[in-house]
């Protein structure tokens, strides 16, 4: 896993708020992803966590090519991204595909379940001939652990669990390179989201899939990635392996969202320190100068208002976006 197959630098996204109804006027922008630089190498899983509104499925929007850069490149396999067109943007969204949130809204009510799975060959004739199609969409749904003989079901007549899994054999329909995972699990029961993650683990030993795997939730991300991103108000301010973000944190966001994560075993309770951050997550529309953290930190000096803090190395592989970035290795899991 050295060769990265998708190099993003300095992505900005930002949405004009406006005031007026006949003659719109720019009053400010909300900054959702505002300079976030990553890899991702081939048959890794990258997870990219953080609190809601810090801007995590707009950045899976902007990759996705669903909305328009502010600024930044991203690059596949060397190619720029954001200036495909034409035939180039439509091998690109061969090779990158997204399983969304909601199964119970990412799914057409009104089309079947082989009309679902099998509408990128519409879209795609050259990946399966029509006489092949019913045979491969029957192919997918036995892969993700469907019955291939309830193709003719509509949405309605599956659980959340197996909807899901639809959603996921519609991505897998192209054989794309690169899944974005956007809350995959989120919607669905605890049981039903160990399931969905092992199906995820196994399609990546068995394709070769390189995940972004987005969440909120630690001990998911944990089950399934190699690197993990810590987002806060559109920046990354932490990025590691998942050993160092788990159980070596550096960023006192990284080391509060860790001690929040509820111990399963009662006798382990009370044995860790619990962080409990004060205030309110900022507006993106205005955030905090400096650091954006700071506000809500216990660390913060002066410094933290004057400067705003690079995510720089002082760990190996292990970059931080802190002043006083120190390693934290008293959390309990």
């Amino acid at each position: 896993m050295t060769e990265p197959i998708l190099e993003v630098r300095d992505l900005v996204k930002h949405f004009p708020v406006t005031r007026g109804v006949l003659f719109k006027k720019t009053i400010g922008h909300v900054r959702a992803v505002d300079g976030v630089s990553f890899d991702l190498n081939r048959g890794e899983t990258l997870g990219i966590v953080g609190e809601s509104g810090c801007g995590k499925s707009t950045l899976a929007q902007v990759l996705m090519r669903l909305e328009k850069p502010t600024s930044g490149s991203a690059h596949f396999e060397g190619r720029d991204m954001f200036g495909l067109t034409g035939s180039e943007l439509r091998k690109l969204r061969r090779d990158m595909q997204i399983v969304l949130q909601d199964p119970y809204t990412s799914l057409n009510p009104r089309r079947t379940v082989g009309d679902i799975v099998g509408e990128p060959f519409e879209i795609h004739p050259e990946v399966a001939p029509k006489g092949e199609r019913r045979r491969k969409v029957q192919e997918l749904l036995e892969v993700v652990g469907l019955n291939p003989e309830h193709i003719q079901r509509y949405p309605h007549q599956f659980s959340g669990g197996q909807r899901q899994r639809i959603g996921i054999a519609r991505a897998l329909a192209l054989r794309p390179k690169v899944i974005v995972c956007d809350e995959p699990v989120s919607a669905l029961d605890v049981s039903i989201q160990a399931q969905v993650m092992n199906l995820l683990g196994e399609l990546q030993s068995e394709f070769g899939l390189s995940y972004i795997f987005i969440a909120h939730d630690l001990g998911v991300v944990r089950h399934l990635s190699d690197r993990v991103g810590v987002m806060y108000l559109g920046k990354v301010v932490e990025m590691g392996s998942d050993e160092q973000i788990y159980e070596r944190p550096q960023h006192p966001y990284t080391q509060a969202l860790l001690s929040s994560v509820p111990v399963a075993d009662p006798s382990l309770r009370g044995q860790r320190e619990v962080i409990r951050l004060t205030g309110d997550v900022p507006s993106p529309a205005d955030p905090p100068s400096g650091c954006r953290f700071r506000t809500r930190c216990w660390k913060a000096q002066d410094i933290c208002a004057e400067q705003t803090p690079e995510l720089t190395t002082r760990v190996e592989n292990h970059p931080a976006a802190c002043h006083f970035a120190e390693v934290h290795s008293h959390v309990v899991h």
